[in-house]
């Protein structure tokens, strides 16, 4: 994890502050509304967003984009081919430039560090009095600390010092993803913005001499529009942190927004030509075989941990044995069997308490 510099200055755009009354919202409430047994199961749960979470927008690894950085410390734009439900789509990302301690300045692409920065904040959102939907203004976000968002990261077991943490938030607030129809079509593009659309300090003091001053992130447009849609579901997310691996995360979480009917006599099929695809983190592997082991792995993690009863591998053979593509069936635990149906149940009062509200507004 690369050190930030002490010269990086925070992006602050020009954006409403919440009001008051935004962070309880209609919206809002129903996002942080969880089906669930007591505290101690509440705070095992957040929400992954159905378009927003299956856009490949962390595909890069620190490792990779520092072979790829010119000798400037340039990145290129990063395209990315992507399915979502039915529809092809590409993401073009457009890295973040981040001045170092020395003057010189570093291009990064979003990675594995600041999708946990992300979903941790998603996570805050969820709580009472962090989360806000904009009435009057559009927009949603969470309003934090620095403080808090590392004790929440170390307690899911992903500990960041105050100067990763703030990287991170630079890279979001910094870094463009533009999703389009794959066909290139300008008319086809449906959404440009930063990760984070707005990062501000509250407090006049610096971050580092005051960790509990208060923040507030905007977040992408398309995490606005799921808000607003019900497009979301609650999921285990504390149990997604606690994998080893990015891979095994996207997993779980694909597999909470898509394998909803989930059952004891039930199975989901996931190909590894579309998780190379979707995902976008497998095609830095220089051989097919090791990418298939690492699919293999992630998914033999997602048994270990509760989440899978089997993964299934079934090859895929073309002319003369070669190895096309592999095909896994999966059969999900009672657990994770009990978690879909607490998320659909959760769905279906979610939307009954929306056209509620929406009626009690119309008259």
């Amino acid at each position: 994890m690369a050190r930030p510099p002490a010269k990086t200055k925070t992006p602050r755009k020009p954006a409403a502050r919440p009001a008051r009354h935004d962070f309880d919202s209609p919206q809002i409430d129903l996002f942080r509304r969880f089906l669930c047994n007591g505290e101690d199961e509440r705070d095992r749960l957040s929400n992954t967003l159905d378009l927003w979470d299956s856009v490949p927008r962390f595909a890069m690894s620190r490792q990779a984009m520092a072979k790829l950085r010119t000798g400037k410390g340039f990145l290129d734009l990063l395209k990315l081919d992507f399915s979502y439900r039915g529809t092809q789509l590409k993401a073009i990302i457009q890295p973040a430039r981040i001045e170092q301690a020395d003057g010189t300045s570093l291009d990064y692409y979003p990675s594995a560090s600041e999708e946990l920065v992300e979903d941790a904040l998603r996570k805050i959102a969820a709580e009472r009095r962090h989360g806000y939907f904009g009435q009057s203004e559009p927009g949603s976000g969470v309003s934090f600390t620095l403080y808090m968002l590392r004790e929440e990261l170390g307690k899911r077991g992903h500990t960041r010092s105050y100067q990763q943490i703030m990287l991170s938030l630079n890279i979001l607030a910094r870094s463009t993803i533009e999703i389009r129809t794959s066909d290139g079509a300008s008319a086809g593009a449906f959404a440009i913005s930063n990760y984070l659309s707005s990062l501000a300090s509250v407090s006049r003091e610096g971050w580092l001499d005051d960790p509990q001053a208060k923040w507030v992130a905007q977040f992408h447009p398309l995490v606005t529009e799921s808000i607003d849609a019900l497009t979301y579901r609650q999921f285990n997310y504390h149990q997604m942190m606690a994998h080893s691996t990015q891979l095994a995360r996207w997993l779980h979480k694909q597999l909470s927004l898509k394998f909803t009917f989930a059952s004891v006599a039930t199975t989901f099929e996931m190909r590894y030509s579309t998780v190379k695809r979707d995902s976008g983190l497998l095609s830095g592997y220089s051989r097919e075989r090791k990418a298939i082991e690492a699919l293999d792995a992630a998914f033999a993690e997602l048994q270990a941990s509760g989440v899978l009863m089997h993964a299934q591998r079934n090859d895929i053979l073309g002319p003369r044995g070669k190895l096309e593509d592999v095909a896994y069936t999966l059969t999900a635990s009672l657990n994770f069997v009990a978690e879909a149906k607490a998320a659909n149940k959760r769905h279906q009062l979610a939307v009954q308490a929306r056209i509620s509200v929406d009626k009690n507004v119309d008259k």
